[in-house]
């Protein structure tokens, strides 16, 4: 009895863990805070007083306050008052500065593996022989043949027509080119390309279309199926799609008047005849910009006629288009329609070549020159053809030969 009249006052005190427990304690305000961490830690972890270091590795801090408990002293000596919060953690061990060898061996590695720079670069490939190209020379280089090759292709069309011109057959090979011609137009879509489209439920007229726009890539076409959806003008025809009757029909009528006439005026009116005709099917082979290059130049703020001269001078490359744009504008489109020196060797060794003579002779091959000249991007397909294809052949090999002395 006289241990419970002279007993100290009993606090309740509020315990919580940075686990989220919580649990209320019960201690005489003369119990020390190690007794306490350690009624704490028995009711939180379970058989970790095993551990004498358990109590040391624990502290107590008066939320309040915020201040850490000193194990020494008492409840009362701490100012702690009846329902205040303590909070229980666990002690952090102190972070171990690295040793000095552990620094310089980090430092070295980085220093490895660390990319060498501009002066490194040049210093180490200073006495290696210089191998690459120029890469502005060789784009360069790249410009002229293209533009070498059109005006190749111009002067042998020229060439091709004179020839078809003076055959005694003209009228019969002109219909033949003029039916490969119609022929052609024809098979240019890919099959494969076609069904897919057609498959996905787009009509076969509207889908033809959107694969000649997009140069037979499903992807695109598809992309420009969905946009032009609501477009009314969806279904109209390409330019130069229109049937050749007409054509065929003038055809027939100045050959006539070129199997006609023997006097050598009349000869000379039916081969300007004929020379008309075959302009009238270059016209079927008009220039076709891609008409997403011509939209993305067009909001870069150039107009929609330079930029289509910029996609013809470049055979639809949007990049090369745009530096075109921005630089010198050279060639011109005027010079795309200019021949090469007839009197060049380049042009004579073409011309004395046996295969590109026989060849000149095939009407196939002038609607080759034709297509290659306003589509460059037909090109694989003539080079591919059995017909055309050994033309082309020596064509360029009689180019990179002379190009090389």
């Amino acid at each position: 009895q006289e241990e419970k009249i002279f007993a100290g006052k009993v606090l309740r005190l509020h315990v919580c863990t940075m686990e989220g427990a919580e649990w209320l304690e019960e201690v005489p305000e003369d119990t020390t805070v190690e007794k306490l961490k350690e009624r704490c830690l028995k009711h939180c972890l379970p058989g970790s007083l095993e551990d004498p270091k358990t109590v040391t590795h624990h502290k107590l801090i008066h939320a309040t306050s915020e201040k850490v408990l000193t194990d020494t002293k008492t409840v009362l000596e701490e100012n702690i008052q009846d329902r205040d919060v303590l909070l229980l953690v666990k002690k952090r061990a102190p972070t171990l500065l690295p040793k000095m060898s552990d620094v310089v061996a980090e430092e070295k590695r980085k220093q490895e593996q660390k990319a060498p720079d501009k002066d490194a670069i040049l210093k180490a490939t200073a006495n290696l022989p210089a191998r690459s190209v120029d890469r502005s020379v060789s784009h360069h280089n790249m410009r002229d043949f293209q533009t070498e090759l059109r005006k190749i292709l111009v002067s042998l069309i020229e060439v091709a027509q004179k020839l078809l011109a003076l055959n005694p057959d003209a009228v019969e090979l002109f219909k033949k080119a003029n039916a490969m011609l119609d022929e052609d137009e024809e098979d240019r879509v890919d099959e494969i390309a076609l069904r897919q489209l057609t498959e996905m439920g787009f009509p076969e007229s509207r889908a033809v279309k959107a694969l000649r726009l997009n140069h037979m890539s499903v992807t695109q076409a598809m992309e420009w199926l969905i946009e032009h959806a609501d477009d009314p003008s969806v279904d109209a025809p390409l330019p130069g799609s229109a049937p050749a009757e007409a054509p065929a029909e003038g055809a027939a009528s100045s050959a006539e008047a070129a199997a006609g006439p023997s006097s050598e005026e009349g000869g000379e009116e039916a081969k300007d005849e004929l020379t008309e005709i075959f302009k009238k099917i270059r016209r079927k082979r008009e220039f076709r910009p891609d008409p997403r290059a011509v939209i993305a130049l067009m909001e870069m703020g150039f107009d929609e006629k330079e930029v289509v001269d910029a996609l013809r001078v470049n055979n639809n490359q949007q990049n090369a288009a745009c530096e075109w744009l921005l630089g010198d504008r050279k060639p011109s489109p005027e010079d795309l329609d200019k021949g090469i020196d007839t009197n060049s060797p380049l042009f004579q060794a073409i011309l004395e070549n046996p295969v590109v003579q026989l060849g000149l002779t095939n009407p196939k091959t002038l609607l080759a020159f034709e297509d290659m000249l306003e589509n460059p991007l037909n090109s694989t397909q003539w080079m591919n053809d059995p017909e055309t294809g050994p033309v082309m052949l020596q064509i360029s090999r009689i180019f990179q030969t002379l190009n090389r002395t």
